[in-house]
């Protein structure tokens, strides 16, 4: 018999053999993190609208021949979902190895090595080598800002520094050019980032990447630090208040 883990007139969910009540609206995501299911995510994060471009946080639902993506997918009553099968563990680890090949990520010279939730997940998923051919891009390194510098060699295009620079700080400086494996970052319909006149420097699309394709100017190999909780903090505290206890 199933572990419960009840929330009272919710739906009734089942997440990796817990049963959990869940309510509608929710994600598989929200249902599966409160019941400890550790489902990856990079281009996620609480505060922001749901992007479902990394694919990483595919599951498996009862019933569906095809896997489910868990941040877009709403629960649904009876809905049996498992997180973490064989299948799904090797599609993580591919995804991740696609990243990889598909960008310049050299950790050991990287200004975000050991705060680099791509780093994360490949030591979460077990990989060790990339099985695919590198693309090797030539994307030249934007350091016109007088602040920040933006390496696209590193960016995996998940849109968190987009949506947290539309949605938070509504600047809307940030945008995705061209399709497919085309796609590229631009800023202010393709100038240098240090003239766009409509950034803020506020410096939010910097603490939410989750590579070291955005950093702080002047920081060394590892120096560069991550804040993926504030968007989520400033998106509450503007409906909810939650202004005290953070500096």
């Amino acid at each position: 018999m199933a572990n419960r883990r009840a929330r009272p007139n919710g739906l009734n969910v089942t997440i990796d053999g817990v049963e959990m009540s869940a309510v509608e609206g929710e994600s598989v995501l929200d249902v599966a993190r409160r019941a400890g299911a550790a489902i990856p995510t990079l281009c996620y994060l609480d505060g922001l609208s749901v992007h479902g471009g990394c694919r990483v946080c595919l599951v498996e639902v009862d019933g569906e021949h095809a896997p489910r993506l868990a941040c877009s997918t709403p629960v649904t009553d009876e809905m049996e979902v498992r997180t973490a099968t064989e299948a799904i563990t090797e599609h993580r680890r591919i995804v991740v190895e696609l990243l990889f090949a598909e960008g310049n990520h050299i950790c050991a010279v990287c200004v975000s090595n050991g705060s680099c939730e791509l780093q994360d997940l490949a030591s979460e998923v077990g990989m060790d080598h990339v099985r695919f051919p590198y693309q090797y891009p030539d994307r030249a390194a934007d350091a016109s800002h007088p602040k920040y510098v933006f390496d696209p060699q590193r960016c995996i295009l998940c849109t968190r520094c987009v949506r947290a620079c539309a949605e938070i700080e509504g600047a809307h400086v940030w945008d995705v050019a061209a399709r497919g494996a085309d796609s590229y970052l631009v800023t202010e319909l393709n100038l240098p980032w240090g003239e766009a006149p409509s950034c803020t420097w506020c410096g939010k699309c910097v603490t939410v990447c989750p590579t070291g394709a955005l950093a702080f100017k002047g920081r060394a190999i590892g120096e560069m630090e991550h804040d993926t909780d504030l968007v989520g903090f400033l998106a509450r505290a503007r409906t909810e208040g939650e202004w005290e206890g953070r500096s």
